[in-house]
């Protein structure tokens, strides 16, 4: 058995190049240039290339020989995709949740809502709001226990946090007023063990992301710069 690698320089350059586009600092269809990055970063093109590589297996970026690397981008299609099978997901995460959450997951999964129930009103940074939120989703699946499915979950976590992070910073309203109700709603169902009505409020709560991500897209302001000059 050969000995494991040692984490190198590209896993380095994918974490800061994943940090600043989870943030919001590199915005979606933004062009990710090597040479830029790797002189922003400090290391080399071929570190920053297979950094790049990891970020679309994860997802986030994708590569086109005659365009480069850039940053995914938003479009009704990609929300469409990406939402509908997050919807199956959650579907059968809160399904197989209702047969197995105890009283101590209950109140985890309360006290995230309740969290993020404070931070809305207090108008909190659209980053801590989206911690609160995933990590609510994060405990969901956890709860379902069922190791295949948390990696689908995971697999498409990365492209979910890009696209509800705009959610929330140009449909702020609407997140506000519909988030907490949904995600008590169904805390409330998992209490009670229905668990047919739980998937079904699962997957009606990723269709409303889903909709109100498409409703935005023509008309949220466009995106100015491509944000290289605030990645550190």
């Amino acid at each position: 058995m050969r000995r494991a690698r040692r984490r190198g320089l590209a896993h380095e350059a994918a974490d800061r190049i994943r940090e600043s586009i989870l943030q919001g600092t590199v915005p979606p269809g933004a062009p990710l240039r090597e040479v830029d990055l790797a002189t922003r970063l400090d290391v080399s093109r071929g570190s920053v290339r297979e950094g790049l590589a990891l970020l679309e297996r994860d997802g986030l970026v994708v590569s086109e020989w005659h365009r480069g690397a850039r940053v995914i981008e938003l479009t009704p299609t990609d929300v469409d995709e990406v939402y509908t099978v997050r919807g199956a997901l959650e579907r059968l995460a809160a399904h197989r949740a209702a047969a197995r959450v105890t009283d101590a997951r209950l109140a985890e999964l309360s006290g995230l809502v309740d969290a993020l129930d404070r931070a809305l009103s207090d108008d909190t940074d659209a980053v801590e709001l989206l911690r609160l939120d995933l990590g609510f989703h994060d405990l969901l699946y956890e709860i379902a226990a069922n190791t295949r499915l948390a990696g689908a979950w995971q697999a498409l976590r990365s492209p979910v946090h890009l696209f509800q992070l705009t959610r929330i910073r140009h449909c702020h309203p609407h997140y506000r007023r519909d988030s907490v109700e949904e995600h008590r709603a169904l805390v409330d169902l998992l209490r009670r063990r229905e668990a047919d009505a739980a998937a079904a409020c699962a997957e009606a709560h990723v269709a409303a992301s889903r909709d109100a991500l498409i409703a935005m897209l023509d008309t949220r302001p466009s995106g100015t710069g491509d944000g290289l000059d605030r990645l550190t």
